[in-house]
Protein backbone atom coordinates (compact mmCIF):
# COMPACT_ATOMS: atom_id res chain seq x y z
CA UNK A 1 0.00 0.00 0.00
CA UNK A 2 1.15 3.63 -0.73
CA UNK A 3 0.22 7.03 0.72
CA UNK A 4 -1.55 9.92 -1.49
CA UNK A 5 -1.86 13.55 0.35
CA UNK A 6 -4.25 15.33 -1.27
CA UNK A 7 -4.90 19.21 -0.84
CA UNK A 8 -6.00 22.37 -2.21
CA UNK A 9 -6.86 25.69 -1.34
CA UNK A 10 -9.73 28.01 0.18
CA UNK A 11 -12.98 27.17 -2.40
CA UNK A 12 -11.29 25.57 -5.05
CA UNK A 13 -13.10 22.38 -4.74
CA UNK A 14 -11.16 19.72 -2.59
CA UNK A 15 -13.85 18.32 -0.71
CA UNK A 16 -16.39 17.78 -3.62
CA UNK A 17 -13.24 15.35 -5.02
CA UNK A 18 -12.64 14.02 -1.86
CA UNK A 19 -16.24 12.79 -2.16
CA UNK A 20 -15.67 11.82 -5.54
CA UNK A 21 -12.89 9.30 -4.73
CA UNK A 22 -15.13 7.53 -1.45
CA UNK A 23 -17.69 6.93 -4.14
CA UNK A 24 -15.14 5.18 -6.21
CA UNK A 25 -14.67 3.24 -2.84
CA UNK A 26 -11.16 4.54 -1.69
CA UNK A 27 -9.55 4.98 1.52
CA UNK A 28 -9.72 8.47 3.10
CA UNK A 29 -8.12 9.79 6.24
CA UNK A 30 -8.81 13.19 6.66
CA UNK A 31 -6.15 14.82 8.83
CA UNK A 32 -8.16 18.13 9.80
CA UNK A 33 -11.01 15.53 11.52
CA UNK A 34 -8.16 13.94 13.71
CA UNK A 35 -6.47 17.07 14.35
CA UNK A 36 -10.15 17.42 15.97
CA UNK A 37 -10.46 14.14 17.76
CA UNK A 38 -7.12 14.02 19.34
CA UNK A 39 -7.75 17.39 21.47
CA UNK A 40 -11.10 15.61 22.41
CA UNK A 41 -11.64 15.62 26.99
CA UNK A 42 -9.74 12.59 28.17
CA UNK A 43 -6.98 12.64 24.97
CA UNK A 44 -3.30 13.60 25.80
CA UNK A 45 -3.35 16.35 23.92
CA UNK A 46 -6.16 17.99 25.45
CA UNK A 47 -4.50 17.42 29.01
CA UNK A 48 -1.34 19.26 27.57
CA UNK A 49 -2.88 22.20 26.14
CA UNK A 50 -4.60 22.89 29.14
CA UNK A 51 -1.18 22.68 30.86
CA UNK A 52 0.65 24.88 28.72
CA UNK A 53 -1.84 27.34 27.78
CA UNK A 54 -4.25 27.27 31.24
CA UNK A 55 -7.72 27.00 31.90
CA UNK A 56 -8.87 30.25 29.43
CA UNK A 57 -8.81 28.01 26.54
CA UNK A 58 -11.65 25.61 27.52
CA UNK A 59 -15.37 26.02 27.08
CA UNK A 60 -17.61 25.14 29.10
CA UNK A 61 -17.92 21.94 28.65
CA UNK A 62 -14.52 21.33 28.76
CA UNK A 63 -13.88 21.39 24.99
CA UNK A 64 -11.00 23.36 23.71
CA UNK A 65 -12.28 26.77 22.41
CA UNK A 66 -10.38 26.69 18.73
CA UNK A 67 -10.55 30.71 18.33
CA UNK A 68 -9.27 31.36 22.04
CA UNK A 69 -6.14 29.28 21.49
CA UNK A 70 -5.99 30.28 17.78
CA UNK A 71 -5.85 33.87 19.30
CA UNK A 72 -3.09 32.88 21.87
CA UNK A 73 -0.67 31.60 18.75
CA UNK A 74 -1.31 34.14 16.41
CA UNK A 75 1.78 35.80 15.33
CA UNK A 76 3.71 33.83 18.47
CA UNK A 77 5.50 31.73 16.71
CA UNK A 78 6.93 30.30 20.14
CA UNK A 79 3.63 29.22 20.96
CA UNK A 80 2.26 27.99 17.97
CA UNK A 81 5.45 25.51 18.14
CA UNK A 82 4.64 24.23 21.55
CA UNK A 83 0.94 23.74 20.57
CA UNK A 84 2.70 21.71 17.51
CA UNK A 85 4.93 20.06 19.41
CA UNK A 86 1.60 18.44 21.47
CA UNK A 87 -0.94 17.86 19.06
CA UNK A 88 1.47 16.49 15.55
CA UNK A 89 2.36 13.35 17.70
CA UNK A 90 -0.89 12.37 18.61
CA UNK A 91 -2.04 13.41 14.80
CA UNK A 92 1.05 10.94 13.37
CA UNK A 93 0.10 8.50 15.77
CA UNK A 94 -3.52 8.36 15.18
CA UNK A 95 -3.16 9.01 11.64
CA UNK A 96 -0.97 5.62 11.17
CA UNK A 97 -3.49 4.01 12.87
CA UNK A 98 -6.16 4.74 10.71
CA UNK A 99 -4.08 4.13 7.42
CA UNK A 100 -2.80 0.46 8.54
CA UNK A 101 -6.30 -0.62 9.26
CA UNK A 102 -6.48 0.40 5.74
CA UNK A 103 -3.98 -1.59 4.61
CA UNK A 104 -4.93 -4.69 6.74
CA UNK A 105 -8.28 -4.54 4.65
CA UNK A 106 -6.36 -5.36 1.51
CA UNK A 107 -6.11 -1.55 0.17
CA UNK A 108 -3.57 -0.53 -2.25
CA UNK A 109 -3.31 3.11 -1.56
CA UNK A 110 -4.50 5.21 1.09
CA UNK A 111 -5.40 9.12 0.32
CA UNK A 112 -4.53 11.78 3.16
CA UNK A 113 -6.23 14.77 3.16
CA UNK A 114 -3.79 17.38 4.34
CA UNK A 115 -4.87 21.08 4.28
CA UNK A 116 -1.38 22.06 4.76
CA UNK A 117 0.52 19.20 2.79
CA UNK A 118 2.91 21.51 1.36
CA UNK A 119 3.40 24.63 3.80
CA UNK A 120 4.56 22.22 6.29
CA UNK A 121 6.16 19.86 4.64
CA UNK A 122 6.76 17.33 7.60
CA UNK A 123 4.62 14.70 5.79
CA UNK A 124 5.80 14.74 2.82
CA UNK A 125 8.44 12.43 2.80
CA UNK A 126 5.28 9.88 3.79
CA UNK A 127 3.71 10.73 0.40
CA UNK A 128 4.15 8.42 -2.86
CA UNK A 129 1.64 10.69 -4.72
CA UNK A 130 0.54 14.14 -3.78
CA UNK A 131 -2.67 15.89 -5.82
CA UNK A 132 -3.45 19.34 -5.80
CA UNK A 133 -7.21 20.47 -6.44
CA UNK A 134 -6.41 23.35 -8.10
CA UNK A 135 -8.81 26.33 -9.86
CA UNK A 136 -7.31 29.41 -11.43
CA UNK A 137 -7.62 32.56 -8.90
CA UNK A 138 -10.40 34.65 -10.30
CA UNK A 139 -12.42 31.20 -10.25
CA UNK A 140 -11.56 30.83 -6.15
CA UNK A 141 -11.88 34.28 -5.44
CA UNK A 142 -16.05 34.45 -7.26
CA UNK A 143 -16.82 30.95 -5.38
CA UNK A 144 -15.34 32.04 -2.13
CA UNK A 145 -17.23 35.01 -2.23
CA UNK A 146 -20.37 33.05 -3.64
CA UNK A 147 -20.13 30.81 -0.57
CA UNK A 148 -19.34 32.60 2.25
CA UNK A 149 -21.30 35.35 1.08
CA UNK A 150 -18.21 37.84 1.44
CA UNK A 151 -17.28 41.16 -0.32
CA UNK A 152 -14.03 40.75 -2.45
CA UNK A 153 -11.19 42.64 -0.07
CA UNK A 154 -12.36 40.19 2.78
CA UNK A 155 -12.11 37.34 0.22
CA UNK A 156 -8.93 38.26 -1.00
CA UNK A 157 -7.64 38.80 2.34
CA UNK A 158 -8.67 34.79 3.18
CA UNK A 159 -7.22 33.69 0.10
CA UNK A 160 -3.91 36.10 0.32
CA UNK A 161 -3.64 34.15 3.73
CA UNK A 162 -2.71 30.59 2.02
CA UNK A 163 -0.23 29.51 0.03
CA UNK A 164 -1.55 30.43 -3.71
CA UNK A 165 -2.52 27.20 -5.78
CA UNK A 166 -0.62 27.74 -8.23
CA UNK A 167 2.68 27.33 -6.06
CA UNK A 168 1.02 24.15 -4.82
CA UNK A 169 0.62 23.03 -8.47
CA UNK A 170 4.15 22.98 -9.10
CA UNK A 171 4.87 21.03 -6.38
CA UNK A 172 2.37 18.14 -6.58
CA UNK A 173 3.08 15.18 -9.06
CA UNK A 174 -1.41 15.70 -10.17
CA UNK A 175 -3.08 18.25 -10.72
CA UNK A 176 -6.69 18.32 -10.78
CA UNK A 177 -8.34 21.44 -12.49
CA UNK A 178 -11.33 22.47 -11.31
CA UNK A 179 -11.48 25.63 -13.04
CA UNK A 180 -14.29 24.51 -15.12
CA UNK A 181 -16.95 22.58 -15.22
CA UNK A 182 -17.35 20.32 -12.24
CA UNK A 183 -17.76 16.99 -15.03
CA UNK A 184 -14.51 17.43 -16.19
CA UNK A 185 -13.46 17.34 -13.21
CA UNK A 186 -15.03 14.49 -12.47
CA UNK A 187 -13.68 12.64 -15.08
CA UNK A 188 -10.12 13.85 -13.86
CA UNK A 189 -11.12 12.27 -10.96
CA UNK A 190 -11.80 8.45 -11.93
CA UNK A 191 -8.47 8.93 -14.59
CA UNK A 192 -6.48 9.33 -11.69
CA UNK A 193 -8.48 6.64 -9.49
CA UNK A 194 -7.44 4.63 -12.29
CA UNK A 195 -4.22 5.38 -12.93
CA UNK A 196 -3.38 5.24 -8.84
CA UNK A 197 -5.11 1.70 -8.88
CA UNK A 198 -2.85 0.14 -12.33
CA UNK A 199 0.20 0.38 -10.07
CA UNK A 200 2.24 -1.52 -8.55
CA UNK A 201 3.55 0.57 -5.62
CA UNK A 202 1.68 -1.17 -3.40
CA UNK A 203 3.80 -4.72 -4.16
CA UNK A 204 7.03 -3.83 -2.21
CA UNK A 205 5.46 -3.29 1.37
CA UNK A 206 2.62 -6.36 0.72
CA UNK A 207 5.43 -8.56 -0.15
CA UNK A 208 7.97 -7.43 2.73
CA UNK A 209 4.52 -7.57 5.22
CA UNK A 210 3.79 -11.28 4.06
CA UNK A 211 7.41 -12.44 3.73
CA UNK A 212 7.53 -11.24 7.51
CA UNK A 213 4.59 -12.62 8.32
CA UNK A 214 6.00 -16.12 6.97
CA UNK A 215 9.47 -16.12 8.66
CA UNK A 216 7.62 -15.68 11.72
CA UNK A 217 4.79 -18.05 10.97
CA UNK A 218 8.07 -20.44 10.49
CA UNK A 219 9.98 -19.61 13.53
CA UNK A 220 6.59 -20.67 15.32
CA UNK A 221 6.48 -24.05 14.26
CA UNK A 222 10.02 -24.61 14.70
CA UNK A 223 9.36 -24.07 18.19
CA UNK A 224 6.76 -25.63 18.29
CA UNK A 225 8.16 -29.06 16.63
CA UNK A 226 11.45 -28.75 18.70
CA UNK A 227 10.82 -27.38 22.19
CA UNK A 228 7.70 -28.66 23.08
CA UNK A 229 7.77 -32.26 24.09
CA UNK A 230 6.20 -35.06 21.78
CA UNK A 231 3.14 -36.82 23.10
Amino acid sequence: MFLVGLTGGIASGKSSVIQVFQQLGCAVVDVDVIARQVVQPGCLAHRRIVEAFGTEVLLENGDINRKVLGDLIFNQPDRRHLLNTITHPEIRKEMMKETFKYFLRGYRYVILDIPLLFETKKLLKYMKHTVVVYCDRDTQLARLMRRNNLNREDAEARINAQLPLKDKARMARHVLDNSGEWSITKRQVILLHAELERSLEYLPLRLGVLTGLAGIASLLYLLTRYLLPSP
